[in-house]
């Protein structure tokens, strides 16, 4: 006899296990559209630096001059504006930035001598250094440890994208309209990405649309003991004696010159030294971006493989380093070679392996250090690698005004091995057994 016959039994189901939200790829991917935005404004004059040096009859020591007062103010930033995001937010922070970069691409439509180049590109570097730092600091904010190199490769690759659409967009704009109406499209473009910007991004602990799940999957990925607990000038006198930050200091300064040489450069030596029209340059020039947004995600996913598979998340990243200065060393020849073809596929190799060795740097502030630092420190990597980058512009437009661009290949194939050496000798780990494995 059935003892359960005429009754009804209770069939109970495990609770379901609900998956986390993906929020934070939503504000990496507006990111990555603030990046592109970014670059498309900055390499708006560059890809028209051919047809504006012949209007302004500008040899390449003014046209350096022009280029490198971006470098500079944008140096700074980095540093000012970690500490200006640090204090006011990330969300505030690059709205601003944003609405500045904007309007004043807008305003150097109207330029009409090397004097207000000057002015525009400066106050342009103001705005636009904010991005770096605010971006590392949103990546530091919402992602574990495991998935930040992808995050920041992310974000970063919108660098390439954003070089890739100005060469592609910029010089068929100036052939239609006249090459003014090209600043103000670039700039229009910022004020697009802001509506976006406020409706997604929100900070973690109060944002309107982010599960508890995906909170705790971020949480669980973060070293929650690791607080800064000094402030003011005792935070930067501690800051300043850090063997680590000196490490990710040297690292940036020796090797963001490569970027700006490739990114302010490559358009004038196409059409100095290959003899490429404006046309040209909008078929080919973009090649070598896409190759540096490969080179991104390169190196933050082998990085993000190789912490789940056990490797420590600080050896992941510089051995990544190490690796990528091998195709970096592909430009030296790319000046030597007759064929425009073989030279151009050099100058892709050496970005892929820039931009995978890039994508480390930036994704190793938020290593190692607290959130509330973060973009502070990356600050300080972004002004020594400005200022670097804006001295090796200067010296670039010196020597080929005097002699050729093959020294400059030659030092852009070179520097990263001293960057590497640099990450090697000073970066030590000082988180818990747990964050540095990767849990």
């Amino acid at each position: 006899m059935n003892p359960f016959k005429g009754t009804q039994q209770a069939i109970v189901h495990p609770p379901r296990k609900s998956k986390p939200g993906r929020t934070r790829w939503w504000v990496v991917w507006t990111l990555f559209f603030s990046t592109v935005i970014n670059y498309i404004s900055r390499q708006t004059f560059s890809v028209l630096a051919p047809l504006i040096s012949t209007q302004f009859h500008l040899s390449h020591a003014e046209l350096a001059r022009i280029l490198g007062a971006f470098q500079i103010s944008y140096a700074f930033t980095w540093l000012l504006g970690g500490i200006f995001l640090d204090a006011v937010g990330t969300r505030i922070g690059l709205a601003v930035a944003v609405v500045w970069w904007s309007l004043v691409n807008i305003l150097t439509g109207f330029a009409t001598s090397v004097f207000s180049f000057i002015a525009f590109r400066f106050m342009l570097g103001i705005g636009e250094g904010v991005n770096w730092p605010g971006a590392s600091k949103a990546v530091a904010e919402w992602f574990p440890s495991q998935e930040r190199s992808v995050a920041v490769a992310i974000f970063d690759s919108g660098s390439s994208v954003g070089g890739a659409l100005a060469a592609l967009v910029i010089p068929w704009i100036a052939i239609a309209l006249g090459w003014r109406w090209s600043f103000v499209f670039s700039g229009m473009l910022g004020f697009v990405w802001l509506a976006v910007w406020l409706h997604v991004y929100h900070p973690l602990d109060r944002h309107p649309r982010v599960t508890k799940e995906e909170v705790a999957l971020i949480y669980a990925g973060q070293e929650k003991a690791l607080r800064s607990e000094r402030k003011g000038i005792l935070r930067w006198r501690h800051l300043l004696k850090d063997r680590n930050v000196w490490g990710i200091v040297l690292g940036r300064a020796l090797t963001d010159p490569i970027w700006w040489f490739y990114v302010f450069w490559l358009p004038q030596y196409l059409s100095d030294a290959r003899g490429f029209s404006l046309k040209r340059i909008a078929l080919f020039a973009w090649v070598p971006f896409f190759a540096a947004d490969l080179g991104n995600f390169t190196g933050g996913l082998i990085s993000g493989y190789c912490i789940r598979r056990g490797v420590s998340v600080i050896r992941a990243r510089t051995w990544i380093c190490a690796v990528s200065c091998l195709p970096i060393l592909a430009g030296i020849p790319s000046a030597r070679v007759h064929n425009v073809y073989i030279a151009l596929g050099l100058i892709c190799v050496a970005l892929w392996g820039y931009a995978s060795w890039s994508t480390m740097g930036l994704t190793l502030p938020s290593d190692l250090f607290p959130q509330e630092v973060v973009a502070t420190v990356t600050g300080l990597s972004g002004l020594a690698a400005g200022l670097g980058g804006a001295a090796f512009t200067f010296v670039v437009g010196l020597t080929v005004d005097r002699y050729s661009y093959g020294p400059a290949f030659l030092a852009a194939g070179l520097l990263p091995l001293a960057a590497t050496a640099c990450l090697f000798l000073l970066i030590r780990p000082k988180l818990s057994p747990q964050r540095e494995a990767g849990q």
